[in-house]
C-alpha cells in the first residue's frame, strides 16, 4: 500500500512470523466469490472491510505478524507453499469459511501486531460486527512503531516517547500531503493503482482525524470517496465514514467536548439544537443514504438518531422507520437528578482516556483528585481540595510535571508512612512503556522511585494492577497485569523495595490481561486475585498461604466472558462473601443496540458471579438483570442512594468516533436485581468513559460520581465530569481505618455494619479496576437507621473490633487494636463554591 510505503516501513518480521490478512464469510460460496474478487484485482482490505464477518474487518482483515505454528491446524495447512502476495484456498473454520493472504513486507502494517481482536477467527470465538474504525489510532500507532529507534531504551524515557509521537506524526502528515497533492503520485496512474490511491487517501484522512483536523479529514475522505467507482464494495464504508466524521466535526465545532453541559447526555432532557448545524445536516444525508441500502443496520440507525439529537429533533424528527425510541432507555431505578459541577468546582480537565482517583493525598482529611491521560505528552493532574467546594490544580507544586501519559493510576500507601502514594500504568492497548511508582513525600510533593523500588525493571504494556498484602506481613504487595508480557507479582520487602516473585508464585502467565482485582473470596484470611483477560479465560488465583497461587478459575466457574475488560470483587448481596462482576467487551454498536432493543445478540454478556461459600461461584447474571451486551471500559461501584446496597456506574466506548453510547448507572435493588437509573439521574454521558470514582467530595453524606471522559486520540478529548449527588435523606456512616500492624491504608480489612437488624459488608479498597474510590468507606444505612454497630476484621493480624451504639451520619476513624472510634470533623460544603449558582 502507498500508506505503508510512505511510513518507510520497518524491517520485515522475524523468520517465524508471517504478516497475514483474513476474510471470513458465512458460506463457502460467498467466501469463494470474495476470493475471486480479490484475484480479479479487488483490494483485499476494501473487500474485507465491507464483507468479512470477522472482527478484523474494521482494519482490512489484518491479523498482524503471526506465528504459523500458533494458527488453527486447517489454516496452518492451507498456508503451506503460499508466498507473499498470494492467498490460501477457502477453508472451513468454526466461525465460517475463511481464506488468508500473506502480506508482502512492503505492505506490512506494524500496528496490527499484538492486538488480540485480530486473532479471533484463528481462535474461533464467534463473530460480531465491530463499529467502523473512524479515529486514526491504528495509523498513528503504526507511525510510532516505525519511528521508534531500534535497540534504544526509548520505552523508559517519557520525554522521548512524547517526541517520537509528535515528530513522527508531523513528518508523515507532511510527506503524505506532498505525495497525494497536485502533481503527486495520486495524479499519476503509472505510479499508483486506484486501490493504492484510495488506501492512501483514506489513511491520510484518518491521520488528520486523529490529530483533530476534521476539516482536512473530511476533505481527504471525500477524495477517497471519488475512487469508490473503481471499488464499489467500499461505497457503504465510505458513506458511513463521512457520516460519522461530520457528526464528530459538528460536536467539536460546537464545543460539545470542552463545555459538555447537558449537550451530550442521553436521553436528552430537552430538545435543543446545537448553534451550528450544517455539518449535522450533511451527516444526516450520508447516514440516510447508507440506510437506503441497508435499512436494518442498527449501528447507523443509532448514529442517525444521535445526529438528529444535535439538531434538537430527537425523537420527533427521526424518520419513524429508523427511530430507536427513548423507551428503550427508560429508567426503572428511582433516584434524583445528578448535576455536573466539574467546571464550577475547578476540575477543569480536558483530556484523553485516563485514570481518575479521589482520595486524601494531602493528609488533611479532605478528598483530593488526581487524573492521568493516555496522551503520552500530557502530565498528571493533581487537584487539591480547598475545603470550600472547589479544587485548585497543584500539579507543578506536586512535582509531577515530568510524569507524562498513563492510561490508569492506582493509589496505595506502599511504605506505611501514612501518606497515599501513586502508581502510574502506561501502554495499555498500544506498546510497552515504563510504569511510575510515585512516593508521596507527605509535604504535597511526589518522588519517582520506580527504578530504586525494583518494579521498573522492564517496560510493559499495562493499565491494570492491584495492591494486596498476600502474606499478611503488614506490607502491601503488587500484582501487575500485562498485555504482551508475563504478568508480574512483586513482594514488598518493607524497606521501600520489591522483589519479583512471579515465577515461583505461579502467576507469570502471558495473556492479554485487562483487570487485576484482589479479595479474600474464600474468607480464609489471605488475599486472592481475579484476572480478566481480553480473548482468553479469566483466572482466579487462590492464595495457597505459602507464597504460591493456584488458578482455580475453571473449577470456581468464573472463566467467562472470553473477551473481558473491567472487573471487581464486591459483596452485592451483603452475605459476607465477595462476589465477582466482570464485563464483556465487544467493539460492536450493533450488539449494544440489540441489548437495548431486547433483540437476540451474538456477543457474551457481562457476568455477575455469586459466591456460593464453598469455593464455587454461580452465574446469576440473568437473575439480576445484567444479561446485556454493553461496551464498558470504565467501571466502578459505590452506594449512590445510601440504601446499603452497592450500585455500579459503567462508562462506555472504544477508540472509534462512532462509539457513542450512554453510560449506565445501575442501582442494586436489595441484592436481588440491578435496574438502570441512567435516564432519571442524568448521568448518561455519550462520550468515552474511563476512570470512575464514587466519593463524597462535598462531605454532605452521599457519594458523588467523578468520571474521566475522553477517547484514545487527541480529537476525542473531553471535559471531566463530576456528577453531584442530589441526596435522598437516607442515613449513612463514613469509616476510615488505620492499620497498626496491618498495612497502614487498611487495604483488605473487612467492615460489617449492623443496622435495623441487617448487616452491610464492605472491604477496604479502591473499588473497580478503572478508577479509584477513596480508601475511606462510605456506607449507606437506608432510612431511619437504628441500633448501629460496627465490626472490623483485620486479616493480617486476625484481630477483631466491635463498636456498639454508634451514632449515624458521622465520619469515624478507627485504628487497629483501638477500643474507641474517633469522630472526625468534616464540614459539608457546596460543590462549586461561590462560583456555582
Amino acid at each position: 500500500m502507498l500508506f505503508s510505503l510512505a511510513l518507510i516501513a520497518a524491517q520485515g518480521p522475524p523468520a517465524d512470523l508471517v504478516p497475514l490478512q483474513i476474510i471470513v464469510a458465512a458460506s463457502a460460496e460467498e467466501a469463494a466469490a470474495l476470493r475471486q474478487q480479490v484475484s480479479a484485482g479487488g483490494a483485499f482490505a476494501v473487500i474485507a472491510r465491507d464483507k468479512s464477518i470477522d472482527a478484523t474487518a474494521r482494519d482490512g482483515g489484518y491479523l498482524g505478524k503471526m506465528s504459523v505454528a500458533s494458527l488453527r491446524p486447517e489454516l496452518r495447512d492451507a498456508l503451506a507453499g503460499v508466498r507473499a502476495g498470494e492467498m490460501t484456498a477457502v477453508v472451513r473454520i468454526p466461525t465460517g469459511f475463511a481464506f488468508l493472504r500473506v502480506v508482502p513486507e512492503s505492505e506490512a502494517v506494524a500496528s496490527v501486531d499484538g492486538d488480540p481482536s485480530r486473532t479471533l477467527a484463528a481462535s474461533a470465538t464467534g463473530a460480531t460486527r465491530d463499529a467502523i474504525p473512524v479515529a486514526g489510532l491504528i495509523e498513528a500507532d503504526t507511525i510510532f512503531r516505525n519511528a521508534a529507534p531500534a535497540g534504544e531504551p526509548w520505552d523508559q524515557d517519557l520525554q522521548q516517547i512524547c517526541r517520537i509521537r509528535t515528530d513522527s506524526m508531523r513528518g508523515v502528515l507532511a510527506r503524505l500531503e506532498t505525495m497525494l497533492g497536485p502533481g503527486g503520485i495520486a495524479s499519476d496512474s503509472s505510479r499508483a493503482t486506484p486501490g493504492e490511491v484510495f488506501e492512501a487517501r483514506y489513511a491520510l484522512a484518518q491521520l488528520h482525524a486523529y490529530s483533530g483536523n476534521l476539516e482536512k479529514a473530511v476533505g481527504w475522505w471525500t477524495q477517497a470517496e471519488k475512487t469508490v467507482a473503481e471499488y464499489p464494495a467500499a461505497r457503504p464504508m465510505m458513506t458511513e465514514t463521512l457520516g460519522v466524521a461530520l457528526l464528530h466535526k459538528s460536536e467539536m465545532d460546537n464545543g460539545v467536548y470542552r463545555r459538555p453541559g447537558d449537550m451530550c447526555l442521553f436521553p436528552p432532557r430537552v430538545s435543543a439544537p446545537l448553534a451550528k448545524t450544517s455539518d449535522s445536516d450533511e451527516a444526516i444525508k450520508y447516514l440516510t443514504a447508507y440506510l437506503a441500502d441497508k435499512p436494518d443496520d442498527l449501528e447507523v440507525r443509532w448514529l442517525l438518531n444521535l445526529t438528529y439529537m444535535t439538531l434538537g429533533k430527537y425523537p420527533s424528527g427521526v424518520p419513524q422507520k429508523y427511530l430507536i425510541p427513548p423507551s428503550a432507555f427508560a429508567s426503572d431505578g428511582k433516584i434524583g437528578r445528578f448535576t455536573d459541577v466539574a467546571s464550577a468546582a475547578g476540575l477543569n480537565v480536558f483530556s484523553m482516556a485516563g485514570g481518575a482517583i479521589a482520595d486524601d493525598f494531602s493528609g488533611k482529611g479532605s478528598l483530593d483528585v488526581v487524573t492521568s491521560s493516555m496522551d503520552v505528552c500530557e502530565p498528571l493532574h493533581v487537584f487539591r481540595n480547598n475545603n470550600d467546594g472547589t479544587f485548585s490544580e497543584r500539579s507543578a507544586e506536586a512535582r509531577v510535571a515530568d510524569q507524562l501519559g498513563g492510561l490508569n493510576i492506582i493509589q496505595a500507601d506502599y511504605n506505611n508512612d501514612g501518606c497515599m502514594d501513586l502508581l502510574v500504568l502506561r501502554g495499555g492497548w498500544e506498546f510497552p512503556m515504563r510504569k511510575s511508582l510515585l512516593r508521596n513525600n507527605c509535604d504535597g510533593t511526589f518522588t519517582d522511585v520506580t527504578r530504586q523500588s525494583g518494579i521498573g525493571v522492564a517496560a510493559t504494556a499495562t493499565q491494570t494492577a492491584a495492591w494486596a498484602d498476600i502474606d499478611n506481613d503488614g506490607w502491601l504487595d503488587l500484582f501487575i497485569g500485562n498485555e504482551q508480557e508475563a504478568n508480574q507479582l512483586f513482594r514488598n520487602k518493607g524497606d521501600g523495595t520489591f522483589e519479583d516473585i512471579s515465577a515461583r508464585a505461579g502467576v507469570s502467565t502471558t495473556i492479554f490481561t485487562k483487570a487485576v482485582v484482589a479479595a479474600d473470596y474464600d474468607n480464609d484470611g489471605y488475599a486472592d486475585f481475579y484476572l480478566s483477560n481480553f480473548q482468553g479465560n479469566n483466572l482466579l488465583y487462590h492464595n495457597n498461604r505459602n507464597g504460591t497461587f493456584t488458578d482455580v478459575g475453571k473449577d470456581a466457574g468464573v472463566q467467562a466472558p472470553w473477551r473481558s475488560f473491567a472487573a471487581w470483587f464486591f459483596d452485592y448481596d451483603n452475605d459476607g462473601w465477595p462476589d465477582i462482576f466482570v464485563n464483556s467487551y465487544y467493539f460492536s454498536l450493533e450488539e449494544t443496540m440489540r441489548s437495548y432493543l431486547r433483540q437476540p445478540h451474538a456477543g457474551e454478556t457481562s457476568k455477575l458471579f455469586r459466591n456460593e461459600h464453598n469455593g464455587k461461584f454461580r452465574d446469576v447474571t440473568a437473575d439480576v438483570g445484567l444479561d446485556r451486551v454493553w461496551m464498558p471500559m470504565a467501571a466502578n461501584f459505590g452506594d449512590a442512594d445510601n440504601d446499603g446496597w452497592l450500585d455500579m456506574y459503567l462508562g462506555m466506548g472504544n477508540p472509534s468516533f462512532a462509539t457513542l453510547l450512554p453510560h449506565e448507572l445501575l442501582l442494586n435493588n436489595g441484592g436481588k436485581r440491578f435496574v438502570s437509573a441512567t435516564a432519571a439521574s442524568g448521568t448518561g454521558e455519550l462520550h468515552k468513559g474511563h476512570g470512575i470514582a464514587f466519593a463524597d467530595l462535598d462531605r454532605d453524606g452521599d457519594e458523588d460520581i467523578l468520571a474521566e471522559i475522553g477517547g484514545a486520540v487527541p480529537a476525542d478529548r473531553h471535559g471531566l465530569r463530576l456528577f453531584e449527588n442530589p441526596g435522598n435523606g437516607n442515613d449513612w456512616i463514613n469509616v476510615r481505618l488505620v492499620g497498626a500492624k496491618s498495612n497502614r491504608a487498611a487495604i483488605g480489612a473487612r467492615i460489617t455494619v449492623g443496622v435495623n437488624g441487617r448487616a452491610i459488608h464492605r472491604t477496604v479498597g479502591s473499588g473497580g479496576s478503572f478508577g479509584g474510590n477513596p480508601m475511606e468507606q462510605h456506607i449507606g444505612l437506608g432510612p431511619s437507621a437504628r441500633n448501629v454497630t460496627i465490626d472490623i476484621w483485620w486479616p493480617a493480624t486476625n484481630s477483631r473490633q466491635h463498636f456498639a451504639n454508634v451514632a449515624k451520619n458521622q465520619f469515624l476513624e478507627i485504628t487497629e487494636f483501638a477500643t474507641d472510634a474517633r469522630r472526625l470533623e468534616r464540614k459539608p460544603v457546596r460543590l462549586g463554591g461561590s462560583a456555582r449558582k
